[in-house]
């Protein structure tokens, strides 16, 4: 799963472009609604060894927002883990190395989006 395909994913569904906030981070791509600017999504490149992984090249994540009690039970997956900068409750991150199949990402996506839109 590249981000790319993250990115054409959101804009196909919700019409979203990518916002790049910060000048020290510029491949850091935040999704957003349009009516309300709430982050639904947050991609990023991480080195490994900050998400507690042996890997120390760097990796991209997709953080999404996640009901708790599911987010609890996802982290126990393959390629899912605990948010990477945002509130390990209610965030979680997919790595997008292949470890996670691209349809639950989407629907992982999807569910991110359709909790913050209010």
């Amino acid at each position: 799963m590249s981000r790319e395909a993250v990115l054409n994913y959101a804009k196909r569904e919700y019409d979203t472009d990518p916002d790049y906030p910060w000048a020290k981070h510029p491949n850091y791509a935040v999704l957003r609604h349009k009516g309300n600017n709430k982050w639904f999504g947050l991609l990023m490149e991480v080195e490994g060894e900050k998400l507690n992984l042996e890997r120390k090249t760097l990796i991209e994540v997709l953080n999404v927002k996640c009901d708790p009690g599911l987010a609890s039970i996802l982290r126990e997956e393959k390629g899912i883990l605990p948010a990477y900068h945002m509130n390990k409750e209610h965030w979680i991150s997919i790595l997008l190395d292949g470890s996670v199949p691209k349809d639950e990402i989407f629907h992982l996506l999807d569910t991110s989006y359709h909790s913050t839109k209010q």
